[in-house]
Formats: structure tokens, sequence, C-alpha cells
């Protein structure tokens, strides 16, 4: 039986691959609870700055698997989107930076998964949608990440209407952060991620931590949060380092553990 969802571990960047290209990349429970396992498998090992996700195949995810939910009872459906939601929610858990690789089409929980990311970046011909606008059944969980990706207006552009928008738009909305040639994907993914990646590994858990956790704060409760824990931070060696060897105008050397 073919593996819905591979790892591969090269140097310090993993890649986790959506592997089911003959149903689009389509989020089943079974793939989401592969997924979810395989990311936390992969930012495992201590050598690993930046984990991508990619996918096999002409589209990223075409979202949900309709033929594993349209017999589901309510339970199994509130069961079903809390294994997703935690697969997104996991992505800003995770102490080192996440990056999608979009090759293709990426719609509902597919656009949603590369919302739930980091960083992301598309080649030319991907598009972006959450086609519940167009039928009887909102994407409601999608949102939650598109939202805060893009703003509320233009979520609401893509919710309410179920039009897909390309990827300059997407550029352009905030919802990727490079365009590239489809030649290029690769090497500017892994570019992206190993710029991100740079510096210490504490201290960007860390950042990675406490922006998650500030950013929807009104803007007083973020400044409290971001000031101690920016204080906080000061007293590491890696905070104490970054200040001395500016100083001394020579090269820092960071903490490697996380």
């Amino acid at each position: 039986m073919q593996e819905q969802v591979l790892v591969d571990i090269a140097g310090d960047l993993a890649t986790v691959t959506l592997n089911r290209p003959d149903r689009r990349n389509s989020l089943s429970e079974s793939m989401l609870r592969e997924l979810g396992a395989a990311i936390a498998r992969a930012a495992e090992p201590p050598q690993v700055r930046a984990v991508i996700i990619a996918a096999a195949g002409p589209v990223f995810s075409s979202g949900h698997d309709f033929a594993d939910m349209v017999d589901r009872d309510l339970d199994a459906m509130r069961r079903l989107l809390t294994v997703c939601t935690e697969v997104m929610l996991g992505l800003a858990r995770l102490p080192v930076p996440v990056v999608a690789c979009v090759q293709g089409i990426a719609t509902a929980a597919g656009c949603q998964l590369v919302a739930s990311c980091d960083l992301a970046v598309a080649v030319d011909e991907a598009t972006f949608a959450t086609p519940g606008g167009k039928s009887g059944w909102f994407c409601h969980t999608p949102m939650v990440a598109v939202a805060r990706a893009i703003g509320a207006r233009r979520a609401l552009e893509l919710g309410m209407t179920g039009d897909p928008i390309d990827a300059r738009t997407a550029l352009a909305w905030g919802l990727v952060n490079r365009v590239v040639p489809r030649a290029q994907l690769v090497e500017e993914t892994h570019r992206l991620a190993r710029a991100a990646s740079r510096g210490g590994l504490g201290s960007k858990a860390l950042g990675k931590h406490t922006f998650y956790r500030q950013v929807d704060l009104d803007v007083e409760a973020a400044y409290a949060r971001a000031v101690e824990v920016m204080a906080q931070s000061s007293q590491t060696s890696d905070g104490r380092e970054s200040m001395r060897s500016f100083i001394e105008k020579r090269p820092a050397t960071f903490s490697q553990l996380r």
C-alpha cells in the first residue's frame, strides 16, 4: 500500500510530502493523522532547522476528502475536524519554521494548510480557493487560518464568493511569500527555509512561540507579553552573544539547542 505521507530528511531540512496524488491529495482522517505524525517526526532530529510541506502530483491539496465525510454522523464529523485542527495548530507549535512548497491548486483545507504554515512559496500557476461559498457548505474551519493570513475583507471575499485567486494575487494578499517559475520552486523554498532558520535555534523557537501568542492580542497586551519575553531572553547565552558579537564586530556563535 502506498504511503499517504512521506518524510525525507536531508541535512538541516526535513520535507513532508502529501503523497495521495490520485485523490488530489485530499485530506481524509487517516491522511490527516499520518500528516500530523509525520510533521512531528520530521522536526525531531536535532540537526533539522526547518520543515517543508510539499505535495506529489499536480495538485497541492484539494481539501477534505468528501468520500470520507459524506456518511459521517455529527460525532464522527467533529472528530475529523478536530484532527484537522490539531494538525494545523501543530504547525504553529513546532519549534522550527514551516514552509509550504505549493506546486499546484490549494483549495479549502488545502488552502488552510498553506495559510497555517509560517511561510509559503508557490509556482506561478498555483491557485487558491475556499470554494464553500459556491455550495451549501461554507468553509468555516479553513477560514480561521486564511483570515489570519490575509485579513478579514480579503478572507470574506474568498469565503463568500468561493472564487479562486491566482498566485500573484495570493502574493499581494499575503497568503504566500514568494511566487516563482516551476523550475525554481524547490530551490527558492529551500533558500527561504534556510534564511528563516538561521541564528540560534532556541531563540528562533521562542520567537515563533511568542509571535503566535501575541499577534492576535490587543496592542497593549501584545507589548506586555513581548516586553517580558524579550527581557528574559536577553539573559540567555544566545541573547548575550548577539549583543557582544555585534559590539566586538565578529561573527556570532549560537547554541544549536532548541
